[in-house]
């Protein structure tokens, strides 16, 4: 009789441990959240699959009331059950061999599994399970953090009922977390844009590094783009904000634009029909002087995207040696496709509400995707009418108007020359090394260009709808017959009219294609995880940034972790930044230069710029061998740069 009643509170122990939620493996399978490979050896080989709603997770309420469970068998004991064929239920009272025990409420003597706090149970909504280093874990499907930064104690057998709050559900009641969700939820919400349909990544910072991220989440949690060149940035600054704390409300206030402007754009096609498109500027900091930035037209422009691209200008010409600020704008209007006479139309239109914010000491415009000669003639000529006056503040390639021709030379130039210092660096050179170029517009043109005489082997280029190979590489007549294509405006399969061995592969990126130095030109995010997982497969160890902020958050963190070399974008192009500077300068003729001299300015930029970021580094204990000590000292030395001019200018 003792023997039984033993077995039937052991029963009992079992019923209670097993109320507890857990996480939908497969079809009639489950599995505990904290099981590990030890503990059920056929968990790490099955295929897990990500919890998306509560109604996954939780047993329902009816299946809780009573268990049944064998009573009278071998194995019956710690909650195990025997095999099916020998299995009795015990319901209450014995029938045919079966008992139904109630639920009661009587003081457990032994833990007979794990048992995961059911109050948890809405948290893990946003959770999945993966294998990491051999070891099945927990992972926060917004931040992609596990182990000791998600739990405290899991298993609650130690402390008070506060003390053993999991350290997940901690970082889940978090501001930074919250506000992740709110976007995560919004972006979904808003299925015209599928484009935004994607979490925020949030990175792991620093006490005094999140707060100031919280609050930039907080007034924008919309802006993907933004909050994600920020987090870039703050994550670089941590070791200046914890060396020097007066510099952490100084970041606060650059980290919000000092303005924004947001307008309507009409105007008229050939057939008489009315459009209308919304034009942005933003004039991100004028602490050094002057704004200066690009204007770009393409339909995915928005506010987060014109406040990304003022912040890198920002950085990028506070680290060159001469005093910008930053400034980017443009148009959701695409002007592909459309006649001349329509876009001088809508460029008389858009400039009819920016002219007021431009002059040679408050803004000047450049060009950027969409934007180029043509466009910029015609804005130029409208500004010019309005203004009553003319002035050569805008950046072009019109000699008669703006300065030069070469500035889109000097930043693809620049681009090559920062490879080949890097080599230098590694003992290497370019000559013979493969190069992947994605993009096809003015300057990958010109980094194509740049790489032929240094011996490399350019193999790649791409548009919109997807890349040129060429296996033996570009040469010079294939790089005038390429220029040829783009001038005429034509698609690049042209290109196998001439050269049939070379393919052209539709709806795909260059990234997987065999190469020594990869040069990101096309646009921003265009290298994500799958990308840059098939770099790295590819050979890839340097990584030059051409395009604004080329990788994801999560791209950046697998190059970074393969050892890939990242130069970023803010450092690469000082060539274009040192010679747009140069043609500002009304005592300074470009065209008296020869070709060695302009590329020997270009030069001179680049090593400056180089040395400049590489002791910021260094002054707070990143040392030149780290991978990212290129990426984190750029960062550094602008910032340094802007904060001292905000410094001496006060509070304004």
């Amino acid at each position: 009789m003792n023997s039984g009643m033993d077995e039937i509170n052991l029963l009992r122990q079992a019923q209670r441990q097993h109320q507890h939620h857990l996480m939908v493996r497969g079809i009639g399978e489950e599995i505990d959240l904290e099981i590990g490979p030890g503990d059920d050896p056929s968990f790490s080989g099955a295929s897990l699959v990500a919890v998306t709603s509560a109604h996954d997770t939780v047993v329902p309420a009816d299946d809780q009331k009573s268990l049944l469970i064998p009573c009278s068998q071998p194995g019956a004991v710690d909650g195990l059950a025997p095999p099916p064929q020998q299995q009795q239920l015990v319901h209450g009272e014995e029938h045919d061999g079966m008992v139904r025990l109630p639920s009661t409420h009587t003081k457990k003597k032994k833990k007979v599994v794990k048992k995961w706090r059911e109050e948890w149970a809405d948290t893990y909504k946003w959770a999945y399970v993966a294998v990491h280093d051999t070891t099945t874990r927990i992972f926060c499907s917004v931040c992609k953090e596990y182990g000791r930064k998600h739990r405290r104690n899991p298993y609650g057998n130690e402390g008070s009922r506060n003390m053993q709050m999991s350290a997940l559900e901690e970082h889940n009641n978090s501001l930074l977390h919250k506000e992740a969700i709110r976007l995560q939820m919004a972006s979904k919400e808003k299925l015209q844009h599928p484009e935004i349909e994607r979490p925020a990544y949030v990175k792991a910072l620093s006490k005094t590094a999140a707060s100031i991220l919280e609050s930039v989440l907080r007034r924008d949690p919309h802006e993907a783009e933004f909050i994600q060149s920020i987090q870039e940035v703050v994550h670089s600054l941590e070791p200046v904000l914890m060396k020097n704390t007066q510099y952490v409300q100084i970041l606060e206030r650059l980290l919000e634009p000092e303005r924004c402007f947001i307008f309507r754009v009409p105007w008229i096609d050939d057939r008489g029909e009315a459009h209308v498109n919304r034009g942005f500027r933003v004039q991100f900091s004028q602490a050094l002087g002057p704004c200066r930035g690009g204007l770009r037209f393409h339909p995915s422009m928005s506010l987060s995207v014109a406040k990304f691209l003022a912040f890198e200008h920002t950085l990028k010409n506070a680290l060159s040696l001469y005093k910008l600020g930053g400034a980017a704008g443009g148009s959701d209007f695409d002007p592909k496709g459309k006649s001349d006479n329509e876009i001088m139309r809508f460029c008389q239109s858009f400039m009819d509400e920016l002219y007021r914010y431009l002059g040679p000491d408050q803004d000047f415009p450049a060009e950027d995707i969409g934007v180029g000669p043509r466009e910029m003639g015609y804005l130029f000529g409208q500004y010019r009418r309005l203004s009553g006056h003319f002035q050569g503040n805008f950046t072009g390639p019109k000699i008669f108007w703006s300065g030069s021709s070469f500035r889109t030379e000097a930043t693809g130039y620049g681009l090559v020359f920062f490879a080949r210092l890097l080599l230098a660096e590694m003992n290497k050179e370019l000559k013979g090394l493969r190069c992947v170029i994605s993009g096809s517009g003015k300057i990958a043109m010109h980094v194509l260009e740049k790489l032929l005489p240094c011996g490399a082997i350019p193999v790649t280029v791409s548009d919109s709808k997807g890349y040129l190979f060429d296996e033996d590489g570009f040469d010079y007549m294939k790089y005038s017959l390429l220029r040829d294509i783009k001038a005429q405006q034509k698609s690049l399969k042209e290109y196998l009219k001439s050269y049939p061995h070379a393919k052209y592969i539709d709806d795909a990126k260059p990234w997987s294609e065999q190469c020594d130095v990869a040069f990101p030109c096309a646009s921003h995010n265009e290298i994500d995880q799958g990308e840059a997982v098939a770099i790295i497969n590819s050979g890839c160890r340097v990584l030059i940034e051409c395009s604004n902020m080329p990788c994801t958050v999560q791209a950046v963190d697998i190059l970074r972790k393969a050892k890939v070399l990242v130069a970023p974008a803010k450092a690469t192009a000082a060539g274009g930044v040192a010679l747009g500077e140069l043609e500002l300068n009304p005592e300074f003729n470009l065209m008296q230069l020869s070709v060695e001299d302009f590329e020997n300015k270009i030069q001179d930029a680049i090593k400056q710029t180089y040395e400049r970021s590489i002791k910021a580094a260094q002054d707070y204990g990143i040392m030149k061998e780290d991978h990212e000590s290129l990426v984190h000292g750029a960062n550094i030395c602008a910032f340094l740069n802007i904060a001292q001019a905000m410094t001496d200018q006060g509070c304004v």
